[in-house]
Protein backbone atom coordinates (compact mmCIF):
# COMPACT_ATOMS: atom_id res chain seq x y z
CA UNK A 1 0.00 0.00 0.00
CA UNK A 2 1.46 3.41 -1.10
CA UNK A 3 0.20 6.98 0.30
CA UNK A 4 -1.00 7.36 -3.27
CA UNK A 5 -3.69 5.06 -3.33
CA UNK A 6 -7.07 5.46 -2.93
CA UNK A 7 -7.50 2.57 -0.60
CA UNK A 8 -4.89 4.89 1.78
CA UNK A 9 -6.33 7.91 1.40
CA UNK A 10 -9.94 6.99 1.94
CA UNK A 11 -10.06 3.70 3.78
CA UNK A 12 -6.38 3.34 6.22
CA UNK A 13 -5.65 6.89 6.69
CA UNK A 14 -9.36 7.67 7.46
CA UNK A 15 -9.61 4.74 10.07
CA UNK A 16 -6.25 5.53 11.39
CA UNK A 17 -7.22 9.36 11.86
CA UNK A 18 -10.24 8.66 13.66
CA UNK A 19 -9.17 6.14 15.56
CA UNK A 20 -6.04 8.85 16.96
CA UNK A 21 -8.62 10.90 17.60
CA UNK A 22 -10.95 9.13 19.93
CA UNK A 23 -8.17 7.57 22.28
CA UNK A 24 -6.56 10.29 24.77
CA UNK A 25 -3.23 11.68 24.67
CA UNK A 26 -1.82 9.08 26.97
CA UNK A 27 -2.85 6.14 24.36
CA UNK A 28 -2.24 8.45 20.74
CA UNK A 29 1.27 6.53 20.47
CA UNK A 30 0.24 2.82 21.34
CA UNK A 31 -2.24 3.63 18.09
CA UNK A 32 0.08 5.39 16.08
CA UNK A 33 2.44 2.02 16.85
CA UNK A 34 -0.22 -0.60 15.90
CA UNK A 35 -1.43 1.43 13.09
CA UNK A 36 2.51 1.85 11.87
CA UNK A 37 3.00 -2.13 12.06
CA UNK A 38 -0.65 -3.18 10.67
CA UNK A 39 0.72 -0.40 7.44
CA UNK A 40 4.22 -1.89 6.82
CA UNK A 41 2.80 -6.09 7.38
CA UNK A 42 0.81 -5.06 4.82
CA UNK A 43 3.10 -5.07 2.14
CA UNK A 44 5.08 -8.11 3.54
CA UNK A 45 3.76 -9.23 6.73
CA UNK A 46 7.01 -11.63 7.21
CA UNK A 47 9.48 -8.88 6.76
CA UNK A 48 7.71 -6.77 9.90
CA UNK A 49 9.82 -9.59 12.50
CA UNK A 50 12.87 -8.29 10.39
CA UNK A 51 12.08 -4.39 11.20
CA UNK A 52 11.03 -5.62 15.14
CA UNK A 53 14.31 -7.45 15.42
CA UNK A 54 17.01 -4.70 13.83
CA UNK A 55 15.09 -2.66 16.35
CA UNK A 56 15.66 -4.98 19.41
CA UNK A 57 19.09 -4.91 18.19
CA UNK A 58 19.75 -1.15 17.69
CA UNK A 59 17.15 -0.42 21.23
CA UNK A 60 19.88 -3.50 23.17
CA UNK A 61 22.66 -2.08 21.37
CA UNK A 62 22.07 1.47 22.49
CA UNK A 63 21.05 0.69 25.79
CA UNK A 64 24.60 -1.35 26.38
CA UNK A 65 26.34 1.95 25.22
CA UNK A 66 24.36 4.18 27.92
CA UNK A 67 24.95 2.08 30.83
CA UNK A 68 28.87 0.82 29.48
CA UNK A 69 31.48 2.33 32.29
CA UNK A 70 34.42 2.48 29.75
CA UNK A 71 34.91 3.28 26.44
CA UNK A 72 35.91 0.11 25.02
CA UNK A 73 32.53 -1.20 25.78
CA UNK A 74 30.96 1.28 24.35
CA UNK A 75 32.60 1.25 21.19
CA UNK A 76 32.05 -2.78 21.29
CA UNK A 77 28.59 -2.32 21.54
CA UNK A 78 28.62 0.38 18.78
CA UNK A 79 30.52 -2.07 16.50
CA UNK A 80 28.20 -5.21 17.54
CA UNK A 81 25.26 -2.70 16.46
CA UNK A 82 26.84 -1.87 12.79
CA UNK A 83 28.15 -5.00 11.83
CA UNK A 84 24.21 -6.14 12.53
CA UNK A 85 22.60 -3.99 10.56
CA UNK A 86 24.85 -2.87 8.15
CA UNK A 87 25.13 -7.06 7.80
CA UNK A 88 21.24 -7.66 7.43
CA UNK A 89 21.05 -4.91 4.54
CA UNK A 90 24.03 -6.19 2.73
CA UNK A 91 22.67 -9.77 2.70
CA UNK A 92 18.68 -8.25 1.35
CA UNK A 93 19.42 -5.96 -0.59
CA UNK A 94 23.23 -6.42 -1.93
CA UNK A 95 23.50 -10.84 -2.10
CA UNK A 96 21.87 -11.14 -5.16
CA UNK A 97 23.93 -8.32 -7.01
CA UNK A 98 27.09 -10.19 -4.97
CA UNK A 99 26.63 -13.20 -6.09
CA UNK A 100 25.50 -12.51 -9.76
CA UNK A 101 28.94 -10.29 -10.19
CA UNK A 102 30.95 -13.51 -9.30
CA UNK A 103 29.36 -15.37 -11.44
CA UNK A 104 29.62 -13.39 -14.67
CA UNK A 105 33.49 -13.23 -13.59
CA UNK A 106 34.27 -16.55 -12.22
CA UNK A 107 31.65 -18.89 -12.59
CA UNK A 108 30.33 -18.97 -9.11
CA UNK A 109 28.22 -20.09 -7.75
CA UNK A 110 26.38 -22.25 -10.15
CA UNK A 111 22.88 -20.54 -9.15
CA UNK A 112 21.82 -17.19 -7.29
CA UNK A 113 19.86 -16.70 -4.25
CA UNK A 114 16.28 -15.60 -4.74
CA UNK A 115 15.91 -12.95 -1.88
CA UNK A 116 13.16 -10.79 -1.65
CA UNK A 117 14.52 -7.28 -0.50
CA UNK A 118 12.31 -6.10 2.55
CA UNK A 119 10.12 -3.18 1.93
CA UNK A 120 12.04 0.18 3.30
CA UNK A 121 15.32 -1.82 4.78
CA UNK A 122 17.03 1.12 4.00
CA UNK A 123 15.67 3.57 5.35
CA UNK A 124 14.91 2.08 8.87
CA UNK A 125 18.38 0.80 9.40
CA UNK A 126 19.81 4.15 8.49
CA UNK A 127 17.78 5.32 11.00
CA UNK A 128 18.57 2.70 13.07
CA UNK A 129 22.31 3.57 12.91
CA UNK A 130 22.17 7.16 13.08
CA UNK A 131 20.12 6.40 16.67
CA UNK A 132 22.74 4.25 17.81
CA UNK A 133 25.65 6.40 16.51
CA UNK A 134 23.95 9.61 18.06
CA UNK A 135 23.60 8.06 21.84
CA UNK A 136 27.50 7.02 21.19
CA UNK A 137 28.43 10.40 20.84
CA UNK A 138 26.39 11.97 23.60
CA UNK A 139 24.21 13.56 21.13
CA UNK A 140 20.60 12.05 22.63
CA UNK A 141 19.71 9.71 25.50
CA UNK A 142 19.33 6.35 25.03
CA UNK A 143 15.47 5.84 24.91
CA UNK A 144 14.86 2.53 27.99
CA UNK A 145 11.36 1.60 26.62
CA UNK A 146 12.05 -0.45 23.14
CA UNK A 147 8.37 0.40 22.50
CA UNK A 148 8.96 3.66 21.54
CA UNK A 149 12.17 3.29 19.89
CA UNK A 150 9.76 0.40 17.78
CA UNK A 151 7.56 3.69 17.09
CA UNK A 152 10.35 6.12 15.88
CA UNK A 153 11.62 3.35 13.43
CA UNK A 154 8.25 1.96 12.46
CA UNK A 155 6.11 5.38 11.99
CA UNK A 156 4.37 4.50 8.85
CA UNK A 157 4.30 8.32 7.58
CA UNK A 158 7.97 8.08 6.62
CA UNK A 159 9.44 4.31 7.61
CA UNK A 160 8.84 2.97 3.65
CA UNK A 161 10.33 5.71 1.57
CA UNK A 162 11.94 8.50 3.71
CA UNK A 163 13.10 10.91 4.56
CA UNK A 164 15.22 9.63 7.03
CA UNK A 165 14.27 11.00 10.32
CA UNK A 166 17.22 11.71 12.76
CA UNK A 167 15.85 10.45 16.42
CA UNK A 168 16.98 13.88 17.95
CA UNK A 169 14.51 15.16 15.88
CA UNK A 170 11.18 13.45 17.36
CA UNK A 171 12.84 12.67 20.50
CA UNK A 172 10.78 15.14 21.93
CA UNK A 173 7.98 14.86 19.86
CA UNK A 174 7.53 11.56 20.84
CA UNK A 175 6.50 11.84 24.71
CA UNK A 176 5.88 15.73 24.38
CA UNK A 177 4.12 16.45 21.35
CA UNK A 178 1.22 19.43 21.06
CA UNK A 179 -1.17 19.63 18.30
CA UNK A 180 -2.86 23.46 17.06
CA UNK A 181 -5.34 24.06 14.17
CA UNK A 182 -2.17 25.54 12.37
CA UNK A 183 -0.43 21.88 12.42
CA UNK A 184 -3.78 20.08 11.11
CA UNK A 185 -4.18 22.65 8.25
CA UNK A 186 -0.37 23.05 7.44
CA UNK A 187 0.05 19.59 7.68
CA UNK A 188 -3.53 18.70 5.35
CA UNK A 189 -2.32 21.17 2.63
CA UNK A 190 1.54 19.71 2.44
CA UNK A 191 -0.32 16.22 2.70
CA UNK A 192 -2.41 16.99 -0.56
CA UNK A 193 0.58 18.87 -2.13
CA UNK A 194 2.53 15.96 -2.22
CA UNK A 195 -0.38 13.78 -3.19
CA UNK A 196 -0.67 15.71 -6.30
CA UNK A 197 2.64 15.79 -7.18
CA UNK A 198 2.52 11.71 -6.83
CA UNK A 199 -1.12 11.30 -8.86
CA UNK A 200 -0.96 13.90 -11.31
CA UNK A 201 2.19 15.10 -12.15
CA UNK A 202 4.55 12.39 -11.56
CA UNK A 203 2.40 9.64 -13.20
CA UNK A 204 1.87 11.87 -16.07
CA UNK A 205 5.71 12.13 -16.81
CA UNK A 206 6.27 8.97 -16.35
CA UNK A 207 3.78 8.17 -19.18
CA UNK A 208 5.44 10.10 -21.18
CA UNK A 209 8.69 8.90 -20.16
CA UNK A 210 8.17 5.29 -20.47
CA UNK A 211 6.96 5.57 -23.91
CA UNK A 212 9.80 7.50 -25.06
CA UNK A 213 12.19 5.50 -23.29
CA UNK A 214 11.02 1.64 -23.33
CA UNK A 215 13.45 0.00 -21.47
CA UNK A 216 14.33 -3.56 -22.19
CA UNK A 217 12.48 -3.61 -25.57
CA UNK A 218 14.38 -3.06 -28.96
CA UNK A 219 12.91 0.19 -29.24
CA UNK A 220 15.14 2.08 -26.67
CA UNK A 221 18.06 1.10 -29.51
CA UNK A 222 16.25 3.09 -32.27
CA UNK A 223 14.55 5.90 -30.26
CA UNK A 224 15.17 9.18 -32.11
CA UNK A 225 17.72 11.58 -30.81
CA UNK A 226 14.95 14.10 -29.72
CA UNK A 227 12.93 10.84 -28.21
CA UNK A 228 15.73 10.51 -26.02
CA UNK A 229 15.84 14.30 -24.90
CA UNK A 230 12.42 14.40 -24.44
CA UNK A 231 12.10 11.30 -22.56
CA UNK A 232 14.92 11.83 -20.23
CA UNK A 233 13.58 15.66 -19.29
CA UNK A 234 10.56 13.94 -18.38
CA UNK A 235 12.06 11.53 -16.60
CA UNK A 236 14.11 14.45 -14.64
CA UNK A 237 10.74 15.81 -14.09
CA UNK A 238 9.18 12.47 -12.69
CA UNK A 239 12.14 11.49 -10.76
CA UNK A 240 11.96 14.59 -8.38
CA UNK A 241 8.03 14.61 -8.35
CA UNK A 242 7.86 11.03 -6.73
CA UNK A 243 10.79 11.35 -4.54
CA UNK A 244 9.52 15.28 -2.89
CA UNK A 245 6.09 14.29 -3.18
CA UNK A 246 6.63 10.72 -0.77
CA UNK A 247 8.60 13.51 1.35
CA UNK A 248 5.81 16.19 1.11
CA UNK A 249 2.84 13.71 1.96
CA UNK A 250 5.64 12.22 4.89
CA UNK A 251 5.87 15.68 6.52
CA UNK A 252 2.34 16.45 6.21
CA UNK A 253 1.23 13.35 7.96
CA UNK A 254 3.61 13.87 10.64
CA UNK A 255 2.76 17.56 11.12
CA UNK A 256 -1.02 16.90 11.54
CA UNK A 257 -0.10 14.69 15.06
CA UNK A 258 2.40 17.22 16.02
CA UNK A 259 5.58 15.56 14.50
CA UNK A 260 7.54 18.43 12.81
CA UNK A 261 10.29 16.68 10.10
CA UNK A 262 13.02 18.35 8.58
CA UNK A 263 12.61 19.38 5.22
CA UNK A 264 14.18 16.59 2.81
CA UNK A 265 14.34 18.53 -0.88
CA UNK A 266 14.85 22.64 -1.47
CA UNK A 267 13.52 22.88 -5.05
CA UNK A 268 16.97 20.77 -6.28
CA UNK A 269 16.49 22.16 -9.91
CA UNK A 270 16.99 25.82 -8.81
CA UNK A 271 20.80 24.84 -8.26
CA UNK A 272 23.82 26.26 -9.27
CA UNK A 273 26.19 23.87 -9.14
CA UNK A 274 26.47 20.12 -8.37
CA UNK A 275 27.25 21.20 -4.70
CA UNK A 276 24.41 23.05 -4.46
CA UNK A 277 22.27 20.36 -6.25
CA UNK A 278 23.30 17.81 -2.95
CA UNK A 279 22.56 20.40 -0.95
CA UNK A 280 19.19 20.71 -1.88
CA UNK A 281 18.61 17.05 -3.23
CA UNK A 282 17.21 14.27 -0.36
CA UNK A 283 18.76 16.08 2.34
CA UNK A 284 18.49 13.56 4.86
CA UNK A 285 20.57 11.13 2.90
CA UNK A 286 22.94 13.61 2.04
CA UNK A 287 23.37 14.63 5.44
CA UNK A 288 23.46 11.39 6.89
CA UNK A 289 26.45 10.89 5.08
CA UNK A 290 28.25 13.88 5.83
CA UNK A 291 27.55 13.07 9.78
CA UNK A 292 27.68 9.66 9.60
CA UNK A 293 30.98 8.94 6.88
CA UNK A 294 32.36 12.22 5.82
CA UNK A 295 33.02 13.82 9.00
CA UNK A 296 34.33 9.95 10.86
CA UNK A 297 36.79 10.29 8.33
CA UNK A 298 38.03 13.22 8.63
CA UNK A 299 36.25 15.52 6.36
CA UNK A 300 38.05 18.55 4.68
CA UNK A 301 40.15 19.27 7.90
CA UNK A 302 42.97 16.54 6.54
CA UNK A 303 44.92 16.90 3.27
CA UNK A 304 43.65 16.89 -0.09
CA UNK A 305 44.78 13.11 -0.92
CA UNK A 306 42.68 12.53 2.15
CA UNK A 307 39.96 14.46 1.28
CA UNK A 308 39.62 12.87 -2.08
CA UNK A 309 39.61 9.69 -0.60
CA UNK A 310 37.24 10.74 2.00
CA UNK A 311 34.79 11.77 -1.01
CA UNK A 312 35.25 9.30 -2.80
CA UNK A 313 33.72 7.10 -0.34
CA UNK A 314 31.06 9.09 0.49
CA UNK A 315 29.71 8.85 -2.98
CA UNK A 316 30.63 4.93 -4.01
CA UNK A 317 28.28 4.29 -0.94
CA UNK A 318 25.74 7.06 -1.86
CA UNK A 319 25.48 5.46 -5.41
CA UNK A 320 25.61 1.81 -3.77
CA UNK A 321 22.88 2.93 -1.57
CA UNK A 322 20.75 3.70 -4.19
CA UNK A 323 20.34 0.31 -5.55
CA UNK A 324 22.35 -2.89 -6.28
CA UNK A 325 23.12 -2.53 -9.75
CA UNK A 326 27.18 -0.93 -10.95
CA UNK A 327 24.68 2.12 -12.53
CA UNK A 328 24.18 3.67 -9.40
CA UNK A 329 27.61 3.28 -8.27
CA UNK A 330 28.66 5.00 -11.43
CA UNK A 331 26.11 7.05 -10.94
CA UNK A 332 27.38 8.24 -7.26
CA UNK A 333 31.29 8.63 -8.56
CA UNK A 334 29.74 10.46 -11.45
CA UNK A 335 29.14 13.35 -8.97
CA UNK A 336 31.96 12.35 -7.09
CA UNK A 337 34.22 13.59 -10.56
CA UNK A 338 31.88 15.99 -10.82
CA UNK A 339 32.55 18.16 -7.39
CA UNK A 340 36.15 17.43 -7.74
CA UNK A 341 35.96 19.64 -10.73
CA UNK A 342 33.95 22.24 -9.07
CA UNK A 343 37.06 22.22 -6.49
CA UNK A 344 39.89 22.43 -8.11
CA UNK A 345 39.32 23.52 -11.65
CA UNK A 346 35.47 25.20 -11.52
CA UNK A 347 35.52 26.72 -8.93
CA UNK A 348 33.40 30.35 -9.20
CA UNK A 349 34.14 31.17 -12.01
CA UNK A 350 31.29 30.76 -14.18
CA UNK A 351 28.35 33.97 -14.41
CA UNK A 352 25.10 32.61 -12.17
CA UNK A 353 23.24 31.81 -15.50
CA UNK A 354 25.69 29.73 -17.06
CA UNK A 355 26.35 27.82 -13.78
CA UNK A 356 22.55 27.22 -13.34
CA UNK A 357 22.65 25.50 -17.10
CA UNK A 358 25.84 23.88 -16.52
CA UNK A 359 24.40 22.14 -13.11
CA UNK A 360 21.47 20.89 -14.76
CA UNK A 361 22.98 19.99 -17.81
CA UNK A 362 25.28 17.52 -15.33
CA UNK A 363 22.18 16.16 -13.36
CA UNK A 364 20.17 15.48 -16.39
CA UNK A 365 23.07 13.09 -17.42
CA UNK A 366 23.43 11.87 -14.36
CA UNK A 367 20.02 10.16 -14.19
CA UNK A 368 20.61 9.12 -17.61
CA UNK A 369 23.26 6.81 -15.52
CA UNK A 370 20.77 6.10 -12.47
CA UNK A 371 17.84 5.09 -14.96
CA UNK A 372 19.47 2.36 -17.15
CA UNK A 373 21.27 -0.59 -15.52
CA UNK A 374 22.09 -2.39 -18.70
CA UNK A 375 25.16 -1.02 -19.80
CA UNK A 376 24.30 -1.55 -23.45
CA UNK A 377 21.02 0.30 -23.34
CA UNK A 378 22.98 3.13 -21.24
CA UNK A 379 25.71 3.06 -24.16
CA UNK A 380 22.96 3.45 -26.63
CA UNK A 381 21.14 6.28 -25.10
CA UNK A 382 24.33 8.01 -24.34
CA UNK A 383 25.27 8.37 -28.41
CA UNK A 384 21.68 9.07 -28.75
CA UNK A 385 21.78 11.81 -26.76
CA UNK A 386 24.75 13.28 -28.57
CA UNK A 387 23.22 12.67 -32.33
CA UNK A 388 24.74 8.84 -33.02
CA UNK A 389 21.14 7.91 -32.96
CA UNK A 390 20.62 4.78 -35.55
CA UNK A 391 16.69 5.88 -35.79
CA UNK A 392 17.82 9.68 -36.69
CA UNK A 393 17.09 13.26 -35.09
CA UNK A 394 13.46 12.73 -35.39
CA UNK A 395 9.93 11.85 -35.83
CA UNK A 396 6.08 12.35 -36.30
CA UNK A 397 5.45 9.92 -33.40
CA UNK A 398 7.72 12.34 -30.73
CA UNK A 399 6.59 15.48 -32.18
CA UNK A 400 2.90 14.61 -31.32
CA UNK A 401 3.84 12.99 -27.86
CA UNK A 402 5.55 16.38 -27.18
CA UNK A 403 2.48 18.86 -28.75
CA UNK A 404 0.50 16.52 -26.80
CA UNK A 405 2.48 17.12 -23.56
CA UNK A 406 3.46 20.40 -23.89
CA UNK A 407 1.31 22.32 -21.06
CA UNK A 408 2.63 19.15 -18.89
CA UNK A 409 6.25 19.72 -19.62
CA UNK A 410 5.39 23.60 -18.84
CA UNK A 411 3.48 22.99 -15.75
CA UNK A 412 5.75 20.70 -14.33
CA UNK A 413 9.18 23.48 -15.18
CA UNK A 414 7.42 25.82 -12.90
CA UNK A 415 6.66 23.52 -10.65
CA UNK A 416 10.09 22.68 -10.01
CA UNK A 417 10.91 26.62 -8.92
CA UNK A 418 9.90 28.27 -5.85
CA UNK A 419 7.37 30.76 -8.05
CA UNK A 420 4.06 29.17 -5.97
CA UNK A 421 5.94 29.70 -2.29
CA UNK A 422 7.10 33.21 -3.00
CA UNK A 423 3.47 34.21 -4.52
CA UNK A 424 2.19 32.71 -1.60
CA UNK A 425 4.44 34.58 0.85
CA UNK A 426 3.43 38.11 -1.35
CA UNK A 427 -0.17 37.82 -1.18
CA UNK A 428 0.12 37.14 2.90
CA UNK A 429 2.62 39.74 3.36
CA UNK A 430 -0.35 41.95 0.79
CA UNK A 431 -3.40 40.63 3.17
CA UNK A 432 -2.13 42.61 6.17
CA UNK A 433 -2.46 46.31 4.97
CA UNK A 434 -5.33 45.02 2.21
CA UNK A 435 -8.49 43.42 2.71
CA UNK A 436 -9.29 42.36 -0.63
CA UNK A 437 -5.89 40.62 -0.66
CA UNK A 438 -6.61 39.20 2.87
CA UNK A 439 -10.28 37.76 1.15
CA UNK A 440 -8.01 36.05 -1.51
CA UNK A 441 -5.29 34.54 0.41
CA UNK A 442 -8.22 33.18 2.53
CA UNK A 443 -9.85 31.84 -0.68
CA UNK A 444 -6.78 30.47 -2.15
CA UNK A 445 -5.53 28.81 1.27
CA UNK A 446 -8.95 27.59 1.72
CA UNK A 447 -9.32 25.96 -1.43
CA UNK A 448 -5.75 24.77 -2.72
CA UNK A 449 -6.39 21.36 -0.54
CA UNK A 450 -9.85 20.94 -1.66
CA UNK A 451 -8.60 20.83 -5.40
CA UNK A 452 -5.61 19.44 -5.19
CA UNK A 453 -7.10 16.35 -3.78
CA UNK A 454 -10.05 16.64 -6.35
CA UNK A 455 -7.86 16.50 -8.93
CA UNK A 456 -5.32 13.98 -7.39
CA UNK A 457 -8.63 11.48 -6.79
CA UNK A 458 -9.75 12.04 -10.47
CA UNK A 459 -6.11 11.25 -11.57
CA UNK A 460 -6.01 8.02 -9.44
CA UNK A 461 -9.16 7.06 -10.54
CA UNK A 462 -8.40 6.84 -14.43
CA UNK A 463 -5.26 4.85 -15.15
CA UNK A 464 -3.32 7.27 -17.11
CA UNK A 465 -5.23 10.31 -16.81
CA UNK A 466 -3.62 13.24 -18.01
CA UNK A 467 -5.71 16.73 -17.80
CA UNK A 468 -3.04 18.50 -19.63
CA UNK A 469 -3.66 16.64 -22.17
CA UNK A 470 -6.68 18.48 -23.25
CA UNK A 471 -5.08 21.82 -23.42
CA UNK A 472 -3.45 21.07 -26.92
CA UNK A 473 -2.84 23.00 -30.08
Amino acid sequence: MVFSSLIFVFVFFVIYLVAYRLVSDRHKNAVLLVVSLVFYAWGGPEFLLLLVGETFVSWLCAVGIGRAESPGRRRAWLIADLAIMLGLLAYFKYAMWIAGTLQGLFGVPESIPNIVLPIGISFYTFQLISYTADVYMGKVEYQPAYWKLLLYSSLFFQCIAGPIVRYETVADDIDNRRVTQTDVYAGTRRFCIGLAKKAVLANACASVADTLLPVGTDGIYTQVTTGLWVGMLFYMLQIYFDFSAYSDMAIGMGRMVGFRFLENFDYPYLCTSVKDFWRRWHISLSTFFRDYVYIPLGGSRCSTLKWVRNMFVVWFLTGLWHGASWNYILWGLYFFVFLLLERFVIRDRMPRALSHVYALVVVFFGWVLFKFENFAELGSVVAGLLGFSVGGFSSMEVETILLQNVFLLVFCVIACTDLGRRVRFALHDMARTSNGALAVYQLTEFLVPIVLLAVSVIALTGASYNPFIYFQF
